[in-house]
């Protein structure tokens, strides 16, 4: 797998201003939409929105950061950290509970290890979990009472997680500990949104959300608006244009003869879910962007400066 970092051109320690200025330039560069010669556009635009989208979100770069090419898995690999370190508590316990011998036993389907092996081990776990957790883990005594917490936390999505919901992971400080969750985003949520979660009666913990910027899309509530770029020809004329929604469908568009620059297409229940009824969707604007010939042969200009010149005499 390419590295995002080399993909965006930034590096590691770029902050999210640099992240997303990279992404645009690049995004630009690449659009297939401006590109149609380059049959190669299209895979580096998807490249190029890939890396952002894991760059641009704060936990989906921490695993990359922590687990590189296999950052997907990143929470299947923390949670078998966590596995090894509880086994290790509970042995350590259990050895001082019983106060047997220091000698080399079975642990874990494994060879066992002495109380000083043991200790080592559980650092080295807590050590590859990166400060995950802080030495306190998702459901260790360390965390201790939770009644009548309250904290808030950010967590930044992407637009086409907004559309479809996604679960993320978000940690939160309580009581001097950090503590990770896993947090439902359901569909349809905007800037400022909040996920509460009450883990015991009396503690509130809210979850603040921001959705990351999409260079395809601009978000009014629950409708979008996004450039359709056709042929000047087919802007006067009337034709179909391909459009991408939101949720990685292509659709055809009908071109209404006689458009103009500017021109918004309604594309009903093509936008983003409302929140609370994710079945309804708001709509989808086309905005008409007629592409200009580049450079014309003969046949072309001479055919382009007899329309001129029939609009000259009002013919």
């Amino acid at each position: 797998m390419a590295d995002y970092y080399e993909i965006l051109g930034v590096r590691k320690d770029a902050g999210e201003t640099d992240i997303r200025r990279a992404f645009r330039k690049l995004a630009r560069e690449h659009h297939p939409d401006l590109n149609p010669d380059d049959s190669d556009a299209e895979a580096k635009f998807k490249r190029v929105s890939e890396a952002y989208e894991v760059l641009s979100n704060a936990e989906s770069r921490r695993k990359y950061d922590a687990h590189g090419d296999d950052w997907r898995r990143a929470d299947e690999i923390e949670e078998e950290l966590r596995r090894r370190a509880d086994e290790i508590e509970e042995e350590m316990r259990r050895r001082r509970a019983s106060r047997t011998s220091r000698t080399v036993h079975d642990f874990g389907g494994a060879r066992g290890y002495s109380d000083s092996d043991l200790f080592a081990g559980l650092e080295d776990v807590l050590g590859d979990l990166g400060g995950f957790g802080g030495g306190t883990r998702r459901g260790g005594a360390a965390w201790g009472d939770m009644s009548g917490v309250s904290a808030e936390t950010p967590v930044t999505v992407s637009l086409s997680e907004a559309y479809s919901g996604v679960t993320v992971s978000a940690s939160l400080t309580i009581r001097s500990a950090s503590r990770r969750f896993e947090v439902d985003i359901p569909p349809g949520v905007d800037n400022g949104s909040a996920v509460r979660v009450t883990p015991e009666r009396g503690s509130e913990l809210l979850f603040r959300v921001s959705v990351a910027p999409d260079p395809r899309f601009r978000r009014e509530g629950a409708d979008l608006y996004t450039d359709l770029r056709a042929p000047f020809e087919d802007v006067i004329l009337g034709g179909e244009a391909r459009l991408e929604t939101v949720d990685g469908r292509r659709i055809s568009v009908s071109i209404p003869e006689g458009s103009r620059e500017g021109r918004n297409i309604r594309l009903r229940g093509q936008g983003m879910p409302k929140l609370g009824s994710p079945k309804t969707k708001g709509d989808l604007y086309a905005v008409i962007r007629p592409v200009m010939p580049g450079r014309l042969s003969g046949e072309r200009r001479e055919l382009i400066e007899r329309f001129r010149a029939l609009g000259a005499d009002g013919g």
